[in-house]
């Protein structure tokens, strides 16, 4: 019975996505012809072509031929950008928080990945093409994160973008200290309860994790003949000494930023990213002094007492500053809109175009260390491209096409087929309903096999035999 169940969820499964095998194509050979193309680097070209090549951006220009067996793109009147990266997510996770311990970072969000999750889909219709998935911020030091390429469609291994930093979350302020849940009788409180003793948890897991660093440098050179016991939640925060892992920083308050800063500095290493940062204006120069990014929420505070000092200037003061600035939904719905947060830069504070894109393009991309790979329109990047039929600032606009390394993951078009075709499937199923009462045009459901042989009898005798 189980393996029939287990095949019967597989059904499921290969249904859910068919629309997503049709949308997505193969070639990865594709020539976009006569775009307005918004590069996130070398400004703003008109009437281009984009030839994309084994998934990377062969050649950009005009009157571009297309080689035998390209698929061909005209996108006159159309906008081009680079695929949108969202620096803080959630989506595809199944879990986020671990919240027993303050020091979680055992724990990582790769073993949490759902490929299925229709919020993927969603995102590709945004324009976002890839993200980092972060651990929830219940703790000091979280869980280890991922970063994915919005394959949706595909197994959970095409998602990990391969030679990605890798990254673990931290946090600080109430979620933390979980001063938002209740104290009632017989609960245990868990350490730490305070802003200060947050940093302590943070220093103590640094100290420790430099000791064991030290042992296991001390076993491999010979000086002990024992081999340390291997921790594995020491062994990511070593990484973090090592310069190999990077750590993104959940935090509203700026004194709580910029005292994680300065324990960065007490060990010799640097934070990637702050993480929310409402209120990293009021600190920008020792951000920028530094070298740490910050991903932020353009307009969206009110919800917590922690961001009441957030202001709409805040993106456009860190910019000022020199401060590596991305815009981050931290939601599944606020993803979609991701563009219109960057058009609001440019209403508050006068952000230029092109840097107000470069906000969710290619400076999430260096925030995550992918921008090598991604995050701008250039010759020999990954073709993470998204065509708009309107200027990508305008809420009039949306997504005509999505790809990713050259392969179309989201195609309004199809996606427009598909619902129609999901309709009619729809309605003819609903004609066929047999949990509809006959009075109401349904039919008398079969009566089980085990009744007419008879094995029904023993459970009826085991019940009171009334049936």
């Amino acid at each position: 019975m189980k393996r029939i169940f287990g095949y019967f969820m597989l059904f499921l499964l290969v249904i859910g996505n068919a629309h997503v095998v049709a949308l997505s194509q193969t070639a990865n050979n594709v020539l976009i012809k006569n775009a307005t193309v918004m590069t996130a680097a070398k400004g703003t070209l008109e009437n281009t072509d984009i030839l994309v090549t084994n998934g990377k951006i062969a050649r950009i220009g005009k009157g571009i031929q297309a080689p035998a067996g390209t698929s061909v793109i005209d996108a006159a009147g159309k906008f081009v950008t680079p695929g949108i990266i969202d620096a803080h997510s959630h989506t595809m996770l199944d879990s986020i928080n671990e919240g027993a311990f303050s020091v979680t970072s055992m724990t990582g969000t790769d073993d949490m990945l759902n490929p299925t999750d229709i919020a993927i889909y969603r995102a590709l219709a945004g324009g976002v093409t890839a993200a980092l998935l972060l651990h929830g911020s219940a703790n000091s030091i979280g869980g280890k994160s991922s970063t994915v390429k919005f394959k949706y469609g595909r197994g959970v291994d095409d998602f990990k973008v391969a030679g990605a930093p890798t990254g673990i979350k931290f946090a600080m302020g109430e979620n933390v200290r979980q001063t938002t849940q209740g104290n009632f009788p017989g609960r245990v409180l868990r350490y730490p309860r305070t802003r200060q003793g947050t940093i302590e948890t943070m220093r103590d897991a640094f100290l420790r994790a430099r000791d064991y660093k030290k042992s296991w440098e001390e076993f491999r050179a010979g000086k002990t003949k024992v081999s340390p016991r291997k921790d594995l939640e020491l062994e990511p925060i070593v990484e973090i000494l090592e310069g190999k892992r990077l750590i993104h920083a959940h935090g509203y308050r700026s004194d709580e930023h910029l005292n994680l800063m300065i324990l960065a500095d007490e060990f010799g290493i640097k934070v990637a990213t702050l993480q929310h940062g409402l209120e990293a204006y009021k600190i920008a120069p020792e951000i920028a002094k530094r070298g740490t990014g910050v991903s932020i929420f353009v307009d969206s505070w009110g919800y917590k007492l922690e961001a009441y000092d957030s202001i709409p200037y805040n993106a456009y003061i860190l910019w000022k500053n020199g401060v590596n600035v991305s815009i981050n939904s931290d939601s599944d719905e606020r993803m979609r809109r991701l563009n219109l947060d960057a058009a609001k830069v440019m209403k508050y504070g006068g952000v230029p175009e092109q840097d107000a894109l470069q906000m969710i393009t290619i400076n999430p991309a260096k925030q995550l260390g992918i921008d090598k790979r991604t995050g701008s329109i250039e010759v020999g990047k990954d073709a993470d491209l998204v065509i708009w039929n309107g200027h990508p600032f305008s809420v009039y606009s949306r997504v005509d096409t999505t790809m990713i390394d050259g392969e179309i993951f989201f195609d309004r078009v199809k996606d427009a087929e598909m619902r129609r075709n999901n309709a009619s499937e729809r309605e003819r199923l609903e004609k066929l309903d047999m949990n509809k009462a006959p009075g109401s045009g349904g039919t008398q459901p079969a009566i089980p096999r085990e009744r007419r042989s008879g094995e029904r009898n023993h459970v009826d005798e085991i019940d009171g035999g009334t049936k």
